[in-house]
């Protein structure tokens, strides 16, 4: 199994497939899935390449989710070899989404096919969901696809994300919902003029200092027993005409907030655009939800996982909630029970990402493993 899985995972990761580029990954697995009895239905959403493939009508549905697109390589005299040639070196699998998260759609497919041999007349149903849009903006993926398939009532019973979960060895960590994200673009307006005569001037810079020094040090919530508190974060500050005698005559900040179910969102932007307003700004503010926080309550999945990942990796897997953004947030409308699991992410996202060649069968076998539980 290993070998057919690395063998996949190094034909993946040889297509090319920068978002919302999909490289004719999902085209090759359509083909292996078609060929296992599955229906394979191409969903296309302005330039973002989706696949919703289902093998069987009965319930339950269990259903595997991911991406095929992968973040751009970045300078490529600075990787040891090709981000597109997946290298095997030292018992490891390079190659621009060897984690993130080519391995978890091969592991996802080597694990279905032996599971059909083993079982061809399971109980339930068996669907991927692959989208080229989870690297983008989120729009045309997981998104539209939901939206689809909940207007034609299919609903899913259990999901499984191959998002790299995972923290020093495969299944130590899952996730079980993600938190909330949600960014602002606020820009604060003074008056421009010489440095040299500040009562001519409206600084906007000094007059964002005091509101912003407040709004950092603010305590937005404590959080609960399934999240952290809410944390902020400003990501860039930008003001300035270029000259050092120049008082601008605006500032521009960029900052986001991971919240948790503990704030709601219209919450925090009330909570902060009354601190801007508290110190008098002339302010514009232009406020983008990435996603809302979800939050998956273990059941059949979860137990299946806990004991697919004891059996394979010798310890029981941590129930988290941490991390950036997943599709999960757009999976929950239609599925009660999510957990994400796939392959260590101390690499992804940078130079020579990677994973260990041993991890790939391992985490084919935890996926075999679920499918035997939760399909009889």
């Amino acid at each position: 199994m290993r070998e057919t899985t690395l063998e996949l995972a190094r034909a993946l990761i040889s297509r090319r497939s920068v978002t919302p580029e999909d490289g004719g990954c999902q085209a090759l697995i359509a083909e292996r899935l078609t060929g296992a009895g599955f229906r394979c239905e191409p969903m296309r959403f302005g330039e973002v390449s989706n696949l919703w493939a289902r093998r069987g009508q009965a319930r339950p549905l269990v259903c595997f989710a991911g991406h095929t697109d992968v973040v751009p390589a970045g300078p490529l005299a600075e990787w040891d070899s090709d981000p597109f040639v997946p290298t095997l070196r030292g018992g490891r699998l390079y190659g621009r989404g060897a984690a993130d998260m080519k391995s978890s759609i091969a592991a996802f497919v080597t694990a279905t096919e032996f599971f059909l041999q083993e079982r061809p007349g399971h109980s339930g149903s068996i669907a991927l969901l692959l989208t080229s849009d989870e690297e983008g903006p989120s729009v045309d993926g997981t998104a539209k696809v939901v939206e689809a398939l909940r207007k034609r009532n299919e609903t899913l019973d259990y999901c499984l994300i191959g998002e790299p979960s995972s923290a020093a060895i495969v299944g130590d960590m899952v996730r079980v919902g993600r938190r909330g994200s949600l960014s602002a673009r606020l820009v604060v307006r003074g008056v421009q003029g010489h440095v040299a005569y500040p009562d001519q001037v409206r600084n906007p810079v000094h007059l964002l200092a005091p509101a912003l020094a407040e709004i950092a040090a603010t305590v937005w919530d404590r959080g609960n027993e399934f999240f952290p508190p809410t944390s902020f974060q400003v990501s860039n500050l930008n003001a300035g005409t270029g000259a050092e005698n120049v008082v601008p005559g605006s500032a521009t900040l960029l900052c986001n907030f991971r919240f948790s179910t503990a704030s709601p969102e219209s919450s925090l932007r009330e909570r902060f655009e009354a601190a801007l307003r508290k110190h008098g700004l002339d302010y514009e503010i232009a406020w983008t939800l990435g996603g809302k926080p979800f939050l998956s309550r273990p059941g059949r999945l979860t137990a299946a996982v806990q004991a697919a990942v004891l059996a394979r990796s010798g310890m029981k897997a941590e129930l988290s909630t941490g991390g950036g953004t997943s599709d999960g947030r757009f999976l929950i409308d239609i599925c009660p029970e999510i957990v994400e699991l796939g392959p260590v992410n101390a690499s992804i996202h940078k130079l020579n990402e990677n994973i260990e060649v041993a991890a790939l069968e391992q985490l084919s076998g935890i996926y075999l493993d679920i499918l035997r539980e939760l399909l009889p």
